[in-house]
């Protein structure tokens, strides 16, 4: 994946927050925290740098200013056309297994990652 997306100058997590944006438009940044599962703090770095790039626009929510909406920008949309359909390797990895299979997966790996984090920091 990551071969494929180095001539582009991105990173897989930064063609996910592509490809969401492409695919279902404007999203807020708290719900990419959530649908992408990483930390808020990982989120904000990689959204910094496709604002950077040029390639997303954060707008501050009307309602709540502290919130921001994430869309692609002209040149986003331009470079989405150009970069390949990454689509299939989720379903090549996870096809067949049940989504309460792919959550307890994650929730263990997740708890597992804390755990060594934690350790490894005392």
């Amino acid at each position: 994946m990551e071969d494929a997306l180095r001539p582009h100058g991105i990173g897989a997590t930064q063609w996910y927050v592509l490809h969401q944006l492409a695919q279902v438009g404007p999203t807020m940044q708290r719900e990419l925290v959530r649908l992408l599962e990483i930390e808020r703090a990982t989120l904000s770095t990689i959204v910094a740098t496709l604002v950077r790039k040029g390639l997303v626009e954060q707008v501050a929510d009307e309602v709540d200013q502290r919130q921001k909406l994430l869309r692609l920008t002209p040149a986003g949309r331009r470079l989405w056309g150009k970069l390949p359909d990454l689509g299939f390797i989720h379903e090549a990895a996870f096809g067949g297994f049940s989504e309460a299979d792919l959550a307890t997966t994650a929730r263990v790996l997740k708890v597992a990652t804390e755990r060594l984090n934690q350790r490894m920091k005392a």
